[in-house]
């Protein structure tokens, strides 16, 4: 069934794919760095479960080029101890930690090894996934 205009979307998962040159480095960053479950390895494409419902897909395109705009957020309490985590592994630190007013977060940006940008952020607002905003 087709959801209405009216009705509020729903959908089972997210699955967010990034082209990548460097299908091991993106492995070893997106596994190791970030800490994230390899839930399906299709060969030239790996996902990873970022949360309970929402992953990110690398695939491997030797011509690719990171998209700019697009930007891959992780949501956690700890900005701080993930900045360090990124910085001791040689992550590119783009901005941050800081705290932004205009979007109620506490957040930091920085590169995955092909120049994609992510960033984790943690809401001001703990109540921010419940809809009522």
């Amino acid at each position: 069934m087709v959801a209405s205009s009216t009705d509020a979307a729903r959908f089972d998962g997210h699955i967010t794919f990034l082209p990548v040159t460097d299908l091991d480095a993106s492995r070893v960053f997106y596994r190791d760095v970030l800490g994230l479950e390899i839930t399906t390895d299709q060969g030239s494409c790996l996902i990873f479960r970022a949360a309970a419902d929402s992953f990110i897909g690398v695939c491997e395109r030797p011509d690719a080029m990171a998209s700019a705009g697009v930007i891959i957020t992780l949501v956690a309490d700890d900005v701080d101890g993930w900045a360090q985590r990124l910085s001791d592994a040689g992550a590119a630190i783009v901005s941050g930690p800081d705290h932004s007013a205009t979007y109620g977060i506490y957040h930091v940006f920085f590169h995955d090894p092909d120049g994609p940008l992510l960033e984790i952020q943690r809401f001001d607002d703990p109540e921010w996934a419940s809809g009522a905003g």
